[in-house]
């Protein structure tokens, strides 16, 4: 059965939300597997090399990053959000899930924000696997990608997927109040609440505001304020890198 009608409506819900289907045009772009298996750190200009690091460079450059870790956080931001989009989106609207296997996921790194994404294949999964679908084959691989490879912290990253997911459910609530779906709003409150109780994502929002408890830096860029979830009330005081490996923050 062809599922790709599944996702042609998910454009409605914004540009975080699409996913396109079939094999990129022009040249072959890496999978996502790919990109979270890739170690080599000489990345020069060849997306293949490591795909995650030349995506944080391309970042880093775009949005002048004082430090490595800045970038690494806005990037892992975005794609976080990218993948919750689509797998959230899809289930408010028709209670599953596309498989994002990494394998059949292709991803550009040198595009611009939101990423691009392609599905070379179209399956659908039952709702309630979105947490396998999204943390389990993503969000753990690329955490630990970044991680072994760049001054980040952990925690900052559970913080951005915990914000990401949020941000995904507040535009479908938006969609939903607009478009007289309130069943979709629904699942899609109660399939994150379920996300957020899983350990990974346990404790890294403040339950009553979904308020982060950790910061993704974004502050620390030129012109750079505070997100509408920080865990800051105001923008600390600019500190020079300390060259440690990480930090909560």
């Amino acid at each position: 059965m062809d599922h790709s009608a599944d996702l042609t409506d998910l454009s409605a819900l914004g540009g975080f939300f699409v996913l396109r289907t079939g094999e990129a045009p022009g040249r072959p772009l890496p999978t996502l597997a790919e990109a979270y298996a890739a170690r080599d750190a000489d990345v020069k200009k060849e997306v293949y090399t490591n795909p995650v690091i030349f995506r944080v460079r391309k970042v880093a450059g775009s949005v002048r990053a004082p430090e490595p870790r800045v970038a690494a956080s806005i990037a892992h931001l975005g794609l976080a959000a990218r993948l919750w989009s689509v797998a959230l989106g899809t289930a408010a609207l028709h209670d599953r899930v596309p498989d994002l296997d990494p394998r059949l996921l292709r991803w550009d790194p040198d595009a611009s924000a939101p990423d691009e994404l392609w599905l070379t294949g179209v399956r659908m999964l039952p709702a309630d696997r979105l947490g396998e679908v999204v943390r389990e084959a993503h969000l753990v691989p690329l955490a630990a990608t970044l991680c072994s490879q760049l001054p980040v912290s952990p925690r900052l990253l559970w913080g951005n997927a915990a914000s990401a997911l949020m941000g995904a459910v507040r535009q479908i609530d938006r969609w939903a109040a607009a478009n007289r779906r309130p069943e979709a709003a629904a699942r899609a409150r109660r399939l994150a609440a379920a996300q957020l109780a899983h350990p990974d994502l346990a404790g890294t929002l403040d339950p009553a505001t979904h308020r982060r408890r950790s910061c993704c830096l974004y502050y620390r860029l030129p012109g750079g304020g505070l997100c509408g979830d920080c865990c800051f009330d105001r923008p600390p005081a600019r500190t020079r890198p300390s060259g440690r490996t990480g930090g909560t923050r």
